[in-house]
């Protein structure tokens, strides 16, 4: 029941946005474009009501003044409506384009704003798909679909009064079978709906397992899972195809009946029009000029059925559009009103609990304070809730009960613009993006100087690798930084934090990739980067925080111990129990 009040609200919404967000702020543009299509209409009308002259007057008659009128009259009439379809085509299908542009771009900088819990839960290829492929439709509703479906109306109706004129008999025998074929239509498009809504999200988790796979095809190949996940894929892919057979057969099958009634009225017409010369009531001139403007009519509602279906696939497309825009953004939140200062540092953690999963606790009362410029580093077990910790205090996460406080401000009050210009970041999966070490360096504070760029660069030693390199700091290192190793891609990500130079520093597993040598270098340049900054460092490796302020031992959600390493390591409890087992190894 839940599910469908909100597909109904969803729909509501996406209905109303293309009225009021699409098409009334472009309503000058696609108002010219109406009266354009109605130019152009009007003139297709030109040659079906000259038909009766011709075959009447100039050929029955021999009247060759008329026949001059009415080659002028075509022509001007060829005229306009090309004149006018190019016009449509410049103005609308190029404007429908740069809708479809900013409205991706609208979609994926909303997808960045919303809570990091979203993206834990969602495939980025899915989140992709939605930002990409859902806006396409609306081409439709700005584009040339929306003036020729309201164009195509007013020439039917202009048709349907001739053919009143000539013979309403006539009129009336053609007109029932379109009812029925309007009927057959209406129907079909109630079934369209939501299978290309379906499409949609079955398409964005094709794509998400795709975008996946992609990433990881070293392990894929190392393990010789390529069989399985291409089994996995063509699943997928089978999937979309049913869905598009689905519509493909209604879609065809309303295309069918549509040649089917169309048929019948020809058949219905050519009796009794025939049968009306005969009784000499009509003129072979009103019979053809009565079949040219039935197919004025017939066009439209043949269209209708191909414009009906893309303006279905718009509006599915629209549908999951507004509901992707309606999930609430980080900065929502009514409390995030205070705009963070210049950071000290102070942290103080209140009874902090955090749950991913309702019945799951990550976190069950966590209590500590550090003054500024404290180094305190978390380490525990794995899955113990170190990483889950640190970002609270990186403000990805919220607590469920309990406060985080920075200088003795509650971080949920804070615009969260204002409290990450201060912070840095060097994460455990040390993320790069695909172009030049010098860009990736930017990322972090693209107004840097030469000079600091420099500073940073050698403050972090990757100038002992990059200064072998033929292009220095402009070499491409690809996708994630594949092109370096593990250890070169770390020191990477921590000049960009020296380049950020935050108040507040999160090392999340910051060494996990280095040899040895490499991480006595990384060591001398965290003593400086991490000097008179507040410091959160997650390590496996206990021998990388024995200079730690404070140190936080979590287990099972929970500070087992705190303290200096020298106090842990007397207590003889679980951090001596971990660091002595890492020096057996």
């Amino acid at each position: 029941m839940s599910e469908k009040k909100t597909q109904k609200k969803i729909t509501g919404a996406s209905l109303k946005s293309a009225f009021q967000d699409i098409i009334w702020p472009r309503r000058k543009l696609i108002g010219l474009g109406l009266v354009l299509i109605m130019f152009n209409r009007m003139a297709g009308l030109v040659l079906p009501a000259s038909t009766k002259f011709l075959i009447d007057d100039v050929i029955g008659g021999g009247d060759m003044d008329m026949l001059y009128l009415l080659l002028s009259a075509v022509g001007l009439a060829v005229v306009v409506q090309s004149a006018t379809s190019y016009t449509l085509t410049m103005l609308l299908s190029v404007e429908a384009q740069h809708l479809i542009a900013s409205l991706r771009a609208q979609v994926q900088k909303h997808v960045l704003q919303l809570p990091i819990r979203v993206f834990d839960n969602t495939k980025s290829g899915e989140l992709v798909t939605r930002i990409m492929d859902d806006v396409e439709g609306v081409r439709n509703l700005v584009g040339t679909g929306l003036v020729q479906l309201v164009g195509g109306v007013v020439t039917a109706l202009v048709a349907l009064v001739f053919l009143l004129d000539i013979s309403p008999v006539m009129t009336a025998l053609a007109v029932v079978p379109l009812g029925g074929f309007a009927f057959v239509s209406t129907k079909a498009f109630s079934v369209l709906r939501p299978a290309f809504r379906e499409r949609g999200a079955i398409r964005a988790e094709v794509t998400g397992r795709l975008t996946e796979a992609l990433g990881g095809i070293r392990v894929i190949k190392g393990f010789h899972a390529v069989e399985k996940e291409g089994e996995i894929f063509h699943a997928g892919v089978m999937r979309i195809f049913d869905n598009v057979k689905t519509t493909l057969v209604m879609s065809s099958m309303v295309t069918s009946l549509g040649a089917f009634f169309m048929g019948l009225a020809s058949v219905l017409v050519m009796g009794y029009g025939g049968r009306l010369i005969i009784l000499n009531q009509l003129t072979v001139g009103e019979l053809f000029s009565f079949t040219l403007f039935l197919g004025f009519l017939i066009a439209p509602v043949i269209q209708l059925a191909s414009v009906g279906t893309q303006m279905t696939e718009a509006f599915a497309g629209l549908d999951r559009t507004s509901e992707l825009l309606s999930w609430p953004q980080e900065d929502d939140d009514p409390r995030r009103t205070r705009e963070m200062p210049r950071i000290d540092g102070r942290v103080k953690f209140e009874d902090v609990h955090f749950r991913y999963d309702e019945d799951k606790p990550v976190l069950k009362g966590i209590n500590f304070e550090t003054p500024a410029g404290t180094v305190i580093a978390l380490v525990g077990s794995s899955g113990s809730g170190k990483s889950t910790l640190a970002g609270l205090a990186a403000t990805f996460l919220e607590p469920d009960e309990g406060r985080v406080l920075i200088d003795d401000i509650d971080l949920r009050e804070v615009k969260l613009a204002s409290y990450r210009d201060q912070l840095g970041l060097v994460l455990q999966d040390d993320f790069l993006f695909d172009g030049t070490i010098r860009e990736n360096l930017l990322f972090a504070r693209p107004a840097a100087s030469e000079a600091d760029i420099r500073s940073a660069a050698e403050q972090a030693y990757i100038t002992e690798f990059t200064d072998r390199f033929p292009e220095g700091l402009e070499t491409i290192i690809g996708e994630r930084g594949v092109k370096l190793s593990g250890g070169q891609r770390q020191r990477v990500t921590i000049a960009r934090a020296i380049l950020a130079n935050p108040r507040i520093l999160l090392l999340d597993e910051a060494t996990s990739s280095l040899d040895t040598e490499s991480e006595a270098l990384i060591q001398k340049s965290l003593a400086e980067l991490l000097n008179g900054r507040t410091t959160f460092v997650i390590a496996h490796r206990l021998s990388t925080i024995r200079r730690a302020d404070l140190i936080l031992v979590i287990e099972d959600g929970e500070i087992a111990e705190r303290g200096k390493h020298a106090e842990l390591l007397a207590m003889e409890g679980r951090y001596h129990q971990l660091y002595t087992l890492q020096a057996r190894i």
